[in-house]
């Protein structure tokens, strides 16, 4: 029997996306085994490699660029008719109702999902802003937009959006008053402002003020009161304001990615449809590193 022509396009693309053949093997619900050869014989019947791949990271061929640039080409086309035929059956109705994270969902996630209300006249949005972990069907929630790691669970879906990396930051004036941070290890006589209790630099400084929200974290930071671990894109957002200035602008922690995640379902409601695709545009470019 022949190799169906498009065998191996949605494999690769997920390899592609994900960063590395485990994750894609966990999207698909595959091995990393079976991922690898699935990716083994795409190539084989393209006759050319499309992924360098070592022990640390992976990156696309010339041949592998082209190749996906012409897949998302076509998969956008296909996207497009879908569209056409959902719009002529059902335009995005209703009430969707999406939980974000406070500092990220206030920034780009709310005013992505707002938007559509100009375009969709029959849809109602509702928001709720929280950093706590929902369980969307029992809370009765369309989506919801995640910072770091998904459960593993075959009830949810997800689309990433990008990733979060998170620096160090404080205001010009408490540093001009504090030692010279030159290193980590220069910290430890400073003052920190903890977001929870699972701060990455509570081992590193002392941390008298712990906040649950990651703007009230900045706010306090801009005050003067001590240095911060902030997503780099929000610390970016002051600096340029002259708020906030970096601090060893060459450490950073490990990054968290940034998902849109759904309950699984064999259909997808035009609202919930839209939703996600609005988000996936809203994301900036600074938060779509791999």
């Amino acid at each position: 029997m022949a190799t169906p022509r498009f065998d191996g396009v949605e494999l690769f693309l997920q390899i592609v996306e994900s960063g590395n053949l485990t994750e894609a093997a966990e999207r698909l619900n595959l091995t990393r085994s079976a991922v690898g050869k699935g990716l083994a014989r795409l190539e084989a019947r393209l006759g050319t490699s499309l992924l360098q791949r070592s022990t640390r990271r992976q990156r696309l061929t010339e041949d592998g660029q082209a190749y996906y640039e012409h897949c998302l080409r076509a998969l956008a086309e296909l996207e497009a008719a879908e569209s056409v035929l959902e719009s002529g059956r059902q335009q995005p109705r209703g009430r969707l109702r999406a939980s974000l994270p406070l500092a990220f969902g206030h920034h780009y996630a709310a005013p992505a999902l707002w938007g559509l209300m100009d375009r969709f006249p029959q849809m109602e949005i509702e928001i709720s802003f929280s950093d706590r972990l929902i369980d969307l069907a029992q809370e009765g929630f369309d989506l919801a937009v995640r910072i770091g790691a998904l459960p593993d669970t075959d009830r949810l879906s997800a689309r990433r959006l990008g990733e979060q990396a998170i620096a160090l930051a404080a205001s010009p004036a408490y540093l001009q008053r504090t030692p010279w941070i030159d290193s980590i290890d220069d910290l430890a006589g400073h003052r920190g402002i903890a977001y929870r209790s699972n701060a990455p630099h509570r081992e590193r400084v002392a941390s008298p003020l712990i906040l649950d929200d990651l703007q009230a974290v900045a706010d306090a930071a801009i005050a003067g009161v001590g240095l911060a671990w902030l997503p780099s894109w929000l610390i970016a957002h002051y600096v340029l304001r002259g708020q906030l200035q970096a601090v060893l602008p060459g450490h950073r922690e490990q990054p968290m990615p940034i998902h849109v995640i759904w309950p699984t379902a064999t259909h997808m409601p035009a609202k919930t449809r839209c939703a996600i695709d609005a988000l996936v545009a809203g994301t900036p470019s600074c938060l779509a590193g791999s």
